[in-house]
């Protein structure tokens, strides 16, 4: 890839051919609020029903969030109904996905339509108070500002007419210390300025701890290099129990957060060249299978493409 790497699709965000059929006549807005209100309007959280009056049916908690790619979410947005993409949908028109599908969607429109943008894996500490839940936002580059992180999962007042979320920030510009990349987390639980237990998934709280924070610190790495995994995907180092990482994989770690952190303040929107490197290392390259950790169908194992592994 050349200087424009967050410029390019990766297989993960490529929209498909859906895209076209559904904005009909109407073309996608560039200003990325306007393209966070679209998804926004188009995706629901399949913890959030209840808050829009909507019982989630219970086959579509798990299918539609098991799906990779930008273009099988809009493919299923075109099943769902014929309204335009830059209408807001009733819920039941909907995808109901996670805070990764709201990013990854995001992504792939902002990328279409030529602002470089990419997916960050971490945290963030507007959901419970003293709490850091694991969440997926989107990352986008702004001449003279840099990269921005936008959460259009916090854009619910432009459909409902009021908020659901106690903010005092612009979701499409959130500041740094709200949302928490997991580089940033882990550094903090390592030198101990952070209580690891603190860092989990608030709707399962059994997931919490270092573990976690290390799985995200690679998570984070492979959506930088171009491989935007699914929350619960797991792979080398991210599988071990604590007790059996070595003290050269914390080394490596402790690399890749230095990495992955310091990417928020890039002076470019190009792929760091220690994001490609570190991806090199058998210890975190993302394989060819992946462990699934599927919140509703168990463990299981997926096969991922070489196209699809970036």
């Amino acid at each position: 890839m050349d200087s424009d790497d967050y410029l390019t699709q990766s297989p993960y965000t490529a929209p498909g051919p859906r895209l076209d059929s559904l904005l009909g006549a109407t073309p996608l807005p560039r200003d990325p609020a306007a393209l966070g209100a679209l998804v926004r309007g188009v995706v629901l959280h399949r913890e959030e029903g209840d808050r829009f009056g909507y019982a989630v049916p219970e086959e579509r908690m798990n299918e539609d969030a098991e799906s990779r790619y930008a273009a099988d979410l809009l493919r299923i947005l075109a099943e769902r109904g014929t309204t335009p993409l830059t209408e807001p949908r009733e819920p039941a028109a909907r995808f109901v996905g996670t805070c990764r599908d709201f990013a990854l969607l995001l992504c792939s429109l902002l990328r279409a339509t030529g602002t470089p943008a990419r997916l960050r894996c971490g945290y963030g500490t507007y959901f419970q108070p003293g709490f850091h839940d694991n969440h997926w936002v989107t990352e986008f580059w702004t001449a003279g500002r840099g990269w921005v992180v936008a959460d259009a999962q916090l854009l619910v007042e432009v459909t409902l007419g009021s908020g659901l979320y106690d903010i005092s920030f612009d979701p499409m510009d959130v500041p740094r210390d709200q949302f928490v990349v997991a580089g940033t987390a882990w550094r903090a639980c390592r030198e101990g300025r952070a209580d690891p237990d603190t860092f989990g998934v608030s709707t399962v709280p059994e997931i919490r701890g270092l573990a976690l924070v290390r799985a995200d610190v690679v998570a984070d790495l492979a959506a930088l290099g171009g491989t935007e995994p699914l929350p619960w995907d797991g792979w080398g180092v991210m599988e071990k129990e604590n007790e059996e990482v070595t003290d050269a994989e914390l080394a490596l770690l402790d690399e890749v957060a230095a990495v992955t952190e310091a990417a928020g303040r890039a002076p470019d929107a190009r792929r760091p060249d220690g994001v490609r490197r570190l991806l090199a290392d058998p210890r975190l390259a993302v394989p060819a299978e992946v462990v699934s950790h599927t919140t509703y169908c168990g463990v299981r194992t997926v096969s991922l493409s070489g196209a699809a592994r970036g």
